[in-house]
């Protein structure tokens, strides 16, 4: 019902400028992050918020559902997500998301999305914005690990800017492709930025998985790395 509400403001709103634009469609974060946490009982708490740099960056984040969509525009400065154009294209939703000018794909051309992925990249992150990658493609579920890209260390490389690896344990509570939201705490880690001027692509890239997926490990006991956590460590899921 928000999304039918704050749609067509937005679309209104698309002569303004994108800082208005933005602040609108935050409002509309932030209710559902409100109602999230009020009728499904899904709160969150973030460890690492002194890592996130003044400079606009790349944000390397594990993607396991819808949860994350929305925490880290709660949760970072103004940014634009990449992603598959198709979604543009879905009434209202869609459309209200054009307005906030993020990166949009066509997966099946690998080498045009690249080339987009590092022209428009380089611009939003000239302008100011933070650019969001989700460097395994696609949600993956808890426990499983996708095989990262490489688009995010190769833009960050070209522009210099800093890269903040972000995870999380969102889809415990919110699945893949569920509808059910289940009552709990996740869990959101922002790990030191990397500097890109210091590094090639391939070990910015090496860098932040190595730290997501070991966070990960810690967060929900899943993962590569789980096997060097004692039992102890493991964490309490809240039912």
């Amino acid at each position: 019902m928000s999304t039918l509400l704050l749609g067509p403001v937005l679309l209104a709103a698309y002569p303004l400028r994108f800082e208005t634009r933005y602040a609108l469609a935050n409002l509309w974060v932030r209710f559902n992050m409100w109602m999230l946490e009020t009728v499904c009982g899904l709160k969150y708490e973030v460890h690492g918020l002194e890592n996130i740099p003044e400079r606009s960056g790349i944000i390397l984040c594990k993607h396991q559902s819808a949860w994350e969509t929305l925490a880290l525009q709660a949760i970072f400065p103004p940014l634009v997500f990449i992603l598959k154009r198709e979604l543009l294209r879905i009434p209202v939703w869609g459309w209200a998301m054009a307005t906030l000018e993020p990166i949009a794909i066509d997966r099946q051309a690998k080498s045009a999305a690249m080339k987009q992925i590092l022209k428009d990249g380089e611009e939003r992150l000239k302008s100011g914005r933070w650019v969001v990658i989700f460097p395994e493609g696609t949600r993956v579920a808890p426990g499983q690990k996708g095989r990262y890209g490489a688009s995010g260390g190769i833009l960050a490389h070209r522009v210099g800017c800093p890269v903040v690896p972000v995870a999380h344990n969102a889809g415990e509570y919110w699945t893949r492709n569920g509808f059910l939201k289940f009552p709990g705490l996740v869990q959101v880690r922002i790990g030191p930025p990397i500097d890109s001027t210091t590094l090639n692509s391939s070990e910015i890239n090496h860098q932040a998985e190595h730290w997501i997926e070991s966070q990960m490990a810690e967060i929900s006991g899943f993962g590569p790395y789980a096997r060097t956590l004692s039992s102890s460590n493991a964490p309490t899921v809240l039912q």
